[in-house]
């Protein structure tokens, strides 16, 4: 892998090509702004400090890449990272409008998002995401100990959380997400709920609670090899998520998905379609695509997908057609993961798969009798035993495509 990067990087044109898959009109949109103020020490997602970097280039590469490969007149258009907010508001507005020009987003987007965080959102910025065309935002808070944003290497503060989400509101936002991080070594399942409460208290209009992963290649993961970090019992992760669903339930925001909980309406409906197998274009370094049954990805690269992209090749590292069984694993996994859940037929469907789907069927029927799926009007969901086992299922799903 190093050896790849290496050679992207003396010549990023080696490792980029033209593919022959083009997005139809109305696909979903991603874009990925890879720039945050400090690397989090969970994260896995593409990104780097922001700080000794051309935020400009960046843009005009991602609206380089877009006239190669948006989709005109996109259903969604999510901006993800990375931190996106951390763009001033001359470059946030060449990135949108000069993104609006190329495709017509603003016209045609049922729902758009960008992500920001606490320390680069105040009313003027947010004033200005939603003068852009943005109608949702989401904000991480993470969480409201300051001890635990430290371990997470966040740059924010509790203040800052709660500024952020003022600000927002303040500047007219209605669709307010904001993200939580629960399980955290140390964590008092008490505390956790106390904290948890003061966020309901503002009355977000959606929110991601997520169980703390260890990610490869993450510096927690490091850590927890090597004994600094000591990670929950099962038992006792299990006990923040069901007590967590519970908060949230009483709440008013119902679990449409196993860590995302909305109130009537106000569903991601860019997750949403993840979640189907549905279709996107990535825009942005290590953005990944997936058009009809084939997916690809961008080089994970800023100086070569910058390079790649203001050359006028579309910057991809890799491309895949997974087999119709890998399709229809990945659908049936996804799909189990959301509160409809799906049918057979629909797995179908998504996955653009004729073949034998027995296998899957006798799967889910195995797992009927262990008490973790259950099936009504021929649609599959998790029940509550199911729901805290849901990546156990997924492999047992994804295990009978190899």
């Amino acid at each position: 892998m190093s050896s790849w990067a290496d050679a992207t990087e003396r010549n990023p044109c080696a490792a980029c090509y033209n593919s022959s898959v083009q997005a139809p009109e109305g696909t979903p949109l991603y874009v990925h702004l890879p720039f945050c103020a400090a690397k989090c020490h969970y994260c896995d997602f593409y990104s780097v400090p922001a700080e000794g970097h051309d935020r400009h280039a960046m843009v005009q590469a991602i609206l380089a890449e877009a006239r190669l490969r948006a989709p005109l007149h996109p259903s969604l258009v999510f901006f993800g990272g990375g931190t996106p907010s951390l763009l001033d508001h001359d470059e946030l507005r060449v990135l949108l409008d000069g993104l609006d020009q190329i495709c017509g987003w603003r016209s045609s987007s049922l729902e758009t998002t960008a992500e920001c965080n606490p320390e680069s959102l105040d009313q003027s910025k947010a004033e200005t995401l939603l003068a852009l065309g943005v109608q949702r935002l989401s904000i991480g808070f993470q969480s409201l100990d300051p001890a635990t944003l430290q371990l997470f290497g966040r740059v924010h503060t509790v203040e800052d959380s709660f500024a952020a989400y003022a600000a927002a509101r303040a500047a007219g936002a209605t669709n307010v997400n904001i993200d939580m991080i629960y399980a955290v070594p140390g964590q008092d399942p008490e505390q956790w709920q106390r904290d948890l409460s003061k966020v309901l208290d503002l009355g977000p209009d959606h929110l991601s609670a997520y169980n703390l992963t260890f990610e490869e290649e993450t510096v927690f993961r490091r850590w927890l090899e090597q004994g600094r970090l000591q990670q929950h019992s099962e038992e006792r992760e299990l006990r923040f998520f069901v007590e967590t669903r519970a908060a949230l339930a009483a709440r008013g925001l119902d679990a449409y998905e196993i860590s995302n909980f909305a109130r009537t309406g106000r569903e991601c409906r860019h997750n949403l379609n993840y979640w189907a197998n549905g279709p996107y274009v990535g825009l942005g370094p290590s953005a990944v695509s997936k058009v009809g049954v084939t997916r690809s990805g961008n080089i994970k690269a800023i100086g070569a997908y910058v390079r790649g992209a203001l050359s006028g090749v579309r910057p991809e590292a890799w491309e895949e057609t997974p087999s119709p069984l890998q399709r229809l694993a990945e659908t049936w996994w996804l799909g189990l993961r959301t509160r409809a859940g799906l049918s057979a037929h629909e797995a179908r469907v998504r996955a653009a798969c004729d073949a034998d789907d027995a296998a899957f069927l006798n799967e889910a029927r195995a797992l009927e009798q262990q008490g973790v799926l259950a099936c009504a009007n021929d649609t599959w969901t998790l029940t509550p035993k199911g729901l805290p086992l849901a990546d156990w299922i997924a492999k047992r799903f994804l295990a009978l495509a190899d």
